[in-house]
């Protein structure tokens, strides 16, 4: 056999036994007389000794091998004189009495240890070696054992998992499609899913009132560290419900995963409106690791004679406590700078410092005495010792600028600490948003959103202003200012949804052509539904405090959407260009 046990299973209990391992060679060190060897499965490493005194030849076999060579080894397990404790074998060893190598290697690009000198591209392309590190294989199967988790807590509770089709329908709303062009149908082309959203609604009309399905989905938007051009969705929907039972059921799944997972108890789980949070926090998604909410000071800071004020639309302030008498003029400076990026983009950056005797500090005092800054410090809540920090500018920008500040203020300071886990559900999104280039209004999640009850009837209206006021029965999971999930009640009504498609700008053909599949089967009794979707590439990242998911996927693209591994995507020949009806321009 290739082995009795793996690299990551043997203990000073096995002593004196006789054992085959298989694995990789890890590490080779050569002290005279004898030669010690690291020998590495996934489960581990365990410590291979041979004794030239014993066997010349069979140490002297074992020096000619290097880093990665597969190899079995029999031999005896000892206990160690020099115990290494902070591995899980470290405390025995084995005494090598047979080697038989299984495989050469080639010297890998890389060293693959955790603190690996290659750089991203270099370990995407050569993945397969990447993957034998401990701390992206951790990673992989703790994904693996949350699917399973998923699975488990999700079936207890009723739903049945489907598969839905990968070979759909291209629609114009949501981020771009990936397009497959069909053989047998010249000149039409597929999509693949950016989610199972039609069909799931379509699987609650077929009386499947329970669905949930661990998919892939396929988004060609630009990539960064949380998005990836395929990613995984947790995907569910339910019948008969309303939004109160999605979101206990749901709050169910996730406390379940994070106690089986982490043993951590998430206690329950805060609710705050879109609005809310953007008056608050400057974002849909607030990290409430901290504090340090924004206090807007339109009505105690205009009106003074700074024009910069007196012109905003919007002045708003963070409190950061216990900072005033730290902050030199250079940090203020830098931070200042920091605000003006073009990823930020604020114009500037105003500072109070309220002084432990009481006394203030700031860049404007010019326009502002005493009272002015004691009144902002009143009515933000700063005390002696804290500083404020003010930005101005547009209704709509300033507070997202402020909230990027926030952020950047709460990683400065050490102010979000390792190990702790905020979930917070947020709710009564618009239904709809507006683009000022397109002309148009969007769906803020997507076109199949129930606008709240109470706002159906604003619908009618052709005032931009009341339509931009409508609310959703929509709602997302956040945990730690990551969006983790989102969903919604559904529309199950077709002259509602046809309402809707009209606001966002289809026609009655249009809006056939492309969704008359869902509308007809309205017709035949849609049960009221609806449903969620978590990221579950996302979920895994935030429960292990990570920021990217790359790791969490086995093959992942890099930035630039690329597999560099298998070199994808590539060109096809003219041959399956022709069979597809596809015609490429090349460049030169």
């Amino acid at each position: 056999m290739y082995r009795t046990h793996t690299c990551g299973e043997l203990r000073i209990e096995n002593a004196g036994q006789t054992v085959t391992l298989s694995g990789w060679v890890d590490a080779s060190r050569d002290f005279g007389g004898m030669t010690f060897m690291d020998l590495r499965d996934r489960y581990g490493i365990t410590q291979i000794v041979f004794n030239m005194d014993s066997d010349a030849a069979l140490c002297e076999e074992a020096r000619k091998l290097g880093r990665e060579y597969v190899i079995r080894v029999t031999g005896e397990v000892r206990e160690r004189s020099a115990k290494n404790l902070k591995r899980l074998t470290g405390e025995i060893e084995i005494l090598a009495k047979n080697l038989e190598v299984l495989n050469a290697a080639k010297v890998p690009p890389f060293t693959i240890t955790e603190d690996t000198d290659g750089g991203d591209d270099l370990r995407m392309k050569y993945r397969y070696l990447d993957i034998r590190r401990h701390s992206v294989q951790s990673k992989i199967i703790f994904r693996s054992v949350l699917g399973l988790e998923t699975r488990k807590y999700l079936s207890g509770h009723g739903f049945i998992e489907i598969e839905t089709p990968f070979l759909i329908k291209s629609t114009p709303e949501g981020a771009r499609d990936f397009v497959v062009p069909s053989r047998l149908n010249p000149g039409q082309f597929y999509a693949l899913p950016q989610s199972p959203q039609t069909f799931k609604q379509i699987l609650m009309v077929a009386g499947m009132d329970k669905y949930f399905q661990i998919v892939k989905c396929f988004r060609d938007e630009d990539l960064r560290a949380d998005r990836q051009p395929e990613f995984t969705q947790i995907d569910c929907e339910m019948s008969f419900v309303h939004r109160e039972d999605i979101l206990q059921t749901f709050e169910g799944l996730i406390h379940h995963l994070f106690l089986s997972m982490l043993e951590v108890d998430l206690g329950a789980f805060p609710r705050m409106s879109y609005d809310e949070a953007m008056q608050r926090y400057g974002v849909d998604k607030p990290d409430l690791r901290f504090g340090m909410p924004i206090h807007e000071l339109n009505e105690k800071a205009k009106g003074k004679g700074f024009s910069i004020f007196d012109q905003a639309a919007y002045i708003g302030a963070l409190v950061l406590s216990g900072e005033a008498d730290h902050y030199s003029n250079k940090e203020i400076k830098e931070l200042t700078e920091w605000v003006q990026r073009p990823q930020i983009g604020a114009k500037g950056l105003i500072y109070v410092k309220c002084l432990e005797d009481g006394s203030f500090k700031s860049s404007v005092d010019k326009f502002y005495g005493a009272e002015d800054l004691r009144a902002w410090a009143d009515f933000t809540g700063a005390k002696p010792g804290d500083i404020l920090f003010i930005l101005s500018g547009e209704q709509d920008k300033t507070p997202k600028q402020l909230g990027e500040l926030r952020l950047e203020l709460g990683r400065k300071h050490f102010l979000i600490q390792a190990g702790d886990f905020k979930p917070l559900w947020v709710l009564d999104f618009p239904l709809l948003e507006w683009d000022e280039e397109a002309g148009r209004f969007f769906a803020m999640h997507h076109p199949f959103t129930s606008p709240k009850t109470g706002d159906i009837e604003k619908m009618a209206s052709d005032d931009r202003a009341v339509l931009a006021g409508i609310r959703a029965d929509a709602y997302d999971l956040v945990i730690n200012g990551t969006e983790i999930g989102g969903g919604s009640i559904r529309i199950h009504d077709r002259g509602l949804q046809s309402k809707n498609f009209s606001l966002l700008g289809f026609t009655p053909e249009q809006a056939q052509d492309q969704f008359g599949f869902l509308l007809n089967a309205f017709e035949f009794g849609a049960p009221p539904h609806g449903g969620i979707a978590f990221g579950f590439d996302r979920l895994c990242a935030v429960m292990q405090g990570q920021t990217s998911i790359r790791d969490y996927i086995a093959f992942p693209k890099n930035n630039m959407g690329r597999d560099m591994m298998i070199d994808a995507p590539s060109a096809i020949d003219d041959k399956q260009l022709k069979e597809l009806g596809v015609n490429v321009v090349k460049s030169e």
